[in-house]
């Protein structure tokens, strides 16, 4: 091969690599099936779902979350053989996803999000997920949400705030020698202070996004807090209906919802 045919042949091979397709996952369910793409501008999370779903780990789990007008959640690792009275969502395997969070990937119905703990670190569960169902949104709610992401911001950041460190590391000593009058009252400090935490950028709804909040819906407190990393492409219906059935005061279905298998397509 000429060196010319050489550089051409390298060039078109980086380009076909750059647009390979997004990764598309089948999740068949009691309910019926849905269809996930995956998004590559989270790749931590992208490939920790493919080796999970090539490995069978949600084979036979359950939603085990499900509140209507918000999401559905899933992926504790303890749920495919609970009973009815087991106590679930704080199962995974023993690891966290560092966050990925992008101004791009927001909260629409059918986004597929990452369920965590409160973490400082905002860093994402190995297993459990969530497929949003939420609600339309209206300028009063989009404001009042807008609100909420910005407190759950100013917790983020003044958390990770290294000026506010010494007063967290004395209430976690003071819980970890479980003195609760101390802990009440470095716990009142702390919260005042994030509370009223003002160092960080602000946010605020892309207009794009307020458009397809007030068309299709979604549940936009969650933005910029949570890692979005995928989305329904088929199976909104199935999501519809999941998010419908009765549940217990835990937010657990009475009735069981089952992933029964998941693959690559």
């Amino acid at each position: 091969m000429t060196p010319i045919y050489t550089f051409l042949f390298s060039i078109l091979s980086f380009f076909t690599a750059q647009t390979d397709p997004p990764v598309k996952v089948e999740m068949v369910t009691n309910f019926g099936t849905i269809v996930l793409q995956l998004s590559d501008e989270t790749p931590l999370h992208r490939d920790n779902f493919i080796k999970l779903v090539e490995d069978g780990v949600y084979d036979s789990l359950l939603f085990h979350r499900v509140i209507e007008h918000f999401m559905i959640q899933g992926g504790d690792t303890q749920s495919k053989h609970a009973d009815t009275l087991s106590n679930l969502g704080s199962s995974d395997l023993p690891y966290t996803i560092p966050a990925e969070i992008t101004p791009d990937l927001f909260h629409k119905k059918g986004a597929l999000g990452a369920a965590r703990t409160g973490n400082p670190e905002r860093a994402s569960s190995s297993t459990q997920l969530y497929i949003v169902q939420g609600k339309v949104q209206n300028d009063s709610l989009l404001a009042h949400n807008e609100g909420r992401i910005n407190k759950m911001l100013a917790r983020h950041y003044g958390m990770n705030d290294p000026a506010n460190k010494p007063l967290i590391d004395s209430l976690e000593a003071a819980r970890t020698e479980k003195d609760t009058v101390l802990s009440k009252e470095l716990n009142g400090r702390l919260n005042s202070i994030l509370d009223s935490y003002w160092n960080f950028d602000k946010y605020q709804i892309p207009a794009p996004h307020r458009q397809v909040y007030q068309t299709i819906g979604g549940t936009p407190h969650l933005d910029q807090n949570y890692t979005v990393f995928g989305e329904v492409i088929s199976g909104l219906e199935v999501v519809d209906a999941i998010a419908a059935v009765e549940t217990d005061s835990q937010d657990r279905p009475r009735s069981e919802v089952r992933i029964l298998r998941m693959r690559i397509l």
